[in-house]
């Protein structure tokens, strides 16, 4: 079958193409709207700015097939071979991709939002910006995959592997990344507030200039990490790790972080003010911080922190029963 004769059929009014076949096929701008293209033969198609929608290409073949700003909105492609398939621009809002092959397949701009991709692999893709709010990607290999700047806003990430991704300037306002690994992962300048982080490894992470403003980070590994001027107002860090965090310039302010590691961490310029630190560990900080205005150190352990503060700062700060610097207890 060529494309003429699929055109005249689907024209007259067939949508069922179960397994045919149109290798090199030029269907370009075509209105193809609900057909059944199921386990067909698609290699090297010409799909661009086709109107897809509602079609069914699960199991079809489609290596290397143009797909450039075409609507696949609420399409099936469970399973389909996409190896390679230039889907640049295209809209796949609804569409269903569960276990669908996108090895080399070109990924710019694509909107995948509220799509299934469960399980699918983007393993070192180039996925720039692209548009995954409120996707399904329980279980999607996203290692190494450049995602800077990508939406992510209310997709679900549970068991997605995420090993050495870039997410700066990354949209992940109020997604639960609980528990994930982000060892070392850019997040720098990434919109994190409301996320949930909580037992999250993000060990020597870049979090600088990051929003994480009324996040969920208790429990989690930040040692090492980079929050440079970080957005951490409200957030809930009640015992996480930041032994070691660059924490300089950061926004802390009504943060909750009782009972967190602060050992030899650098708090310089740091926003303290109505923050919470009761019983944290801040052993050989660097405490020279901006504002610490009714800052609650009450039980903290401040032995051999490197302290500057004005004696209007020390008189608003709750420290009974604190360990000083010279290893003293406040009374």
């Amino acid at each position: 079958m060529d494309a003429h004769e699929l055109l005249k059929r689907y024209a007259a009014g067939e949508r069922d193409f179960t397994g045919v076949n149109l290798i090199g096929a030029n269907l370009e701008s075509a209105n193809l709207t609900g057909i059944n293209l199921s386990n067909a033969y698609l290699a090297a198609a010409n799909f661009k700015r086709a109107h897809l929608t509602g079609a069914n290409l699960s199991e079809a073949f489609l290596h290397r097939a143009d797909l450039t700003f075409a609507k696949l909105n609420e399409a099936f492609l469970t399973n389909a071979d996409l190896t390679k398939a230039n889907l640049q621009g295209a809209y796949l809002v609804k569409s269903v991709l569960k276990g669908a092959r996108l090895s080399g397949a070109i990924l710019s701009a694509v909107n995948f939002r509220l799509a299934n991709l469960q399980g699918v692999n983007f393993c070192g893709a180039d996925l720039r910006g692209i548009n995954f709010r409120a996707a399904n990607l329980v279980d999607a290999n996203l290692s190494w995959a450049n995602l800077n700047g990508a939406k992510f806003s209310g997709a679900i990430l549970r068991g997605a592997i995420l090993n050495g991704v870039k997410l700066s300037n990354a949209w992940l306002n109020g997604v639960d990344l609980n528990s994930v690994d982000l060892e070392g992962v850019n997040l720098s300048e990434s919109k994190l507030s409301g996320a949930n982080l909580s037992g999250a490894n993000l060990l020597a992470s870049n979090l600088s200039n990051a929003q994480l403003r009324v996040s969920m980070l208790t429990r989690a590994n930040l040692h090492a990490a980079n929050l440079t001027a970080a957005n951490l107002s409200k957030a809930d860090l009640c015992a996480a790790n930041l032994s070691k965090a660059d924490l300089s310039a950061t926004n802390l302010s009504k943060a909750d972080l009782t009972g967190a590691n602060l050992n030899m961490a650098n708090l310089y310029d740091a926003i303290l003010a109505e923050t919470c630190l009761r019983d944290a560990y801040l052993w050989g900080a660097n405490f020279c911080v901006a504002q610490m205005s009714k800052v609650d150190l009450r039980g903290a352990s401040l032995r051999g922190a490197f302290m500057e503060a004005t004696k209007n700062q020390w008189q608003e700060a709750m420290l009974t029963g604190a360990t000083m610097p010279d290893g003293s207890r406040h009374l």
